[in-house]
């Protein structure tokens, strides 16, 4: 390993403690979390997975939002994380992706976006000052950093920073609520009525996504190289067993700049490591106390409504004007935008079936 490995892994390092900080607004433990990282530097370090894992906001926002208690959150991302070990044990990931078709994929990972943004909005409203200068924060930092690849590294640290400076002066920081006693490895009772249910199939259909999206861009676009999407599957699910087994946060598939570093599978490895390091030693909560819940809204926000969107509404709806493509895409980015991700997918689905009856 060189210099530039260690750098380059600090760097995803502090992209990832907001996200931390994110989850803990939720109710999930950090300390229990550090398993599912654990998982994850060993899986990707056997395997040879260039892509890391780590706190993903699309996977928290969808459980945080869905699940009513912590206790259902816990439970959604169990057996979320059961369900994608199948498909990734049997390998037949890319076969549901290629039953799914890149027009669904697309729309769903739109509507994604347009549920974070939503998301954004609702925490601005709630505290206007910390909300306000974090997505005025956001928006100025992502628009003035030249390289693409720092854009969002950058845009959610200074958004936290300063939105949580801005608290300090008007008195409104440290709304993070953390339950100590839930700080260790305690085994969860695990819940399974039709909310968790609901959302075990939401992540696992944002998921199916997250992994090909996600772990593409830093496998292909950023380390010039390949990643086995089921390998990368099986480790991502163990992993969110693992850790909400305990009371932990889910630890998805994620743009990693560690896919830039000259050893980019030894980097994310020791990105991994770093973090268990930091959660077990209950750094995380420590902090939460400074920053207020809303400091990320503003990334939030840019992840959502000018990344996410764009993106993948666009891919969604190439195909042009009375298509039947552009019909299924937008049926599913409005479907899952207004309820979730795997009911956009279904919708999609039945659609794309439709169309094709009767067109044909």
């Amino acid at each position: 390993m060189t210099a530039q490995d260690f750098l380059v892994a600090f760097g995803v390092i502090i992209n990832a403690l907001p996200g931390g900080l994110y989850a803990l607004t939720f109710g999930f433990a950090s300390v229990p979390t550090a398993a599912g990282f654990i998982i994850g530097a060993v899986g990707c370090g056997v395997l040879g997975i260039v892509s890391p894992i780590s706190f993903q906001a699309e996977t928290l926002t969808l459980a945080g939002t869905m699940g009513r208690t912590i206790q259902e959150r816990c439970s959604m991302i169990f057996l979320e994380g059961a369900i994608l070990l199948v498909v990734g044990l049997l390998g037949i990931f890319q076969v549901l992706v290629n039953f799914i078709g890149p027009v669904i994929t697309n729309g769903m990972m739109a509507g994604v976006g347009v549920i974070l943004a939503k998301v954004a909005v609702e925490m601005t409203t709630r505290n206007p000052i910390v909300g306000g200068t974090s997505i005025f924060t956001a928006l100025l930092t992502y628009y003035i950093t030249p390289n693409p690849a720092d854009k969002l590294v950058y845009t959610i640290v200074s958004c936290v920073i300063l939105s949580s400076i801005a608290a300090f002066f008007f008195n409104k920081q440290g709304d993070i609520q953390i339950d100590e006693s839930r700080e260790k490895f305690i085994l969860q009772k695990f819940v399974f009525n039709k909310t968790v249910i609901r959302g075990a199939l939401g992540i696992s259909a944002l998921n199916v996504g997250a992994n090909i999206a996600f772990g593409n861009i830093t496998a292909q676009t950023l380390a010039k190289s390949e990643v086995n999407l089921d390998h990368l599957t099986i480790v991502s699910s163990l992993a969110d067993m693992i850790s909400s087994l305990f009371g932990g946060a889910p630890v998805q598939a994620i743009i990693s700049a560690t896919g830039t570093a000259p050893h980019p599978i030894a980097s994310g490895v020791l990105m991994m490591s770093i973090m268990a390091i930091i959660l077990i030693t209950k750094m995380l909560p420590k902090v939460a106390k400074f920053v207020p819940s809303e400091s990320i809204s503003g990334f939030l926000l840019v992840l959502g409504a000018i990344v996410t969107v764009p993106i993948n509404a666009g891919l969604a709806l190439q195909s042009g004007l009375g298509s039947n493509d552009l019909i299924i895409g937008g049926v599913t980015m409005t479907v899952t935008a207004i309820t979730d991700p795997f009911i956009g997918m279904v919708s999609g689905l039945v659609v794309k079936l439709l169309m094709g009856v009767f067109a044909g």
